[in-house]
């Protein structure tokens, strides 16, 4: 199905303003520049929404990556069980797989959550500190979050082309349950970074 047209012109105007921004400083319209300032934009942004938004990326990412590749391995599962009932056992691996993703999610945002303390000065949440771990927590969990919906749907794609592949020969399950190991540890990946961004920020109010 093809992106509808106001949809690309949005996609496109976004685009323009936020390149803009970035490199000018500003929009460019006849010749004339709109100041846009991306820095004041994030900085008029409380930090704790920042650490909030990225423990919610973290989750709300994984899981999703997770029932993505649960719905995909699952209705293969089902149909090619239907006519080889002997690779619904083995095959339940790959749900396993997809559903580490979301532990994986669920436990890095455990780990955020630590550095977030209630009742600080509002002064203090206007300090470097205060600003770096804010967005150590959101770039954090937004890549532990993408990491994982990729995992998450990686091993989905693959764990429906193996219960097809079992299904017609067995010999062929170890060799495509390779593929799916490769996939999970997309995630893995991402826990491992979430983690070093993690231990480089201080739980806000450490320096106050």
């Amino acid at each position: 199905m093809s992106t509808p047209t106001p949809a690309i012109f949005t996609y496109a105007v976004a685009g323009y303003i936020g390149l803009a921004g970035l490199l000018f400083g500003g929009a460019i319209w006849h010749h004339v520049v709109y100041p846009i300032n991306v820095g004041e934009m994030i900085m008029s942004i409380h930090p704790l929404y920042w650490a909030s938004a990225g423990i919610a990326l973290c989750v709300g990412l994984s899981v999703l990556g997770a029932a993505w590749g649960i719905w995909t391995v699952g209705s293969s599962i089902m149909g090619s069980g239907a006519f080889a009932p002997r690779i619904i056992n083995k095959m339940l691996i790959s749900v396993v797989f997809c559903e580490v993703v979301a532990i994986y999610g669920v436990i890095m945002s455990i780990v955020f959550s630590t550095k977030i303390i209630a009742g600080l000065n509002e002064a203090y949440y206007q300090t470097p500190s205060a600003w770096f771990t804010a967005l150590s927590i959101f770039n954090g969990g937004m890549m532990v979050g993408l990491c994982n919906m990729i995992s998450g749907v990686t091993i989905g794609i693959n764990g429906s082309g193996t219960a097809i592949a079992s299904a017609s020969n067995d010999s062929n399950f170890v060799k495509t349950l390779i593929v799916q190991i490769f996939s999970s540890v997309i995630g893995l990946f991402g826990l491992i970074a979430g983690l070093l961004m993690s231990n480089k920020a201080s739980p806000f109010g450490a320096s106050d």
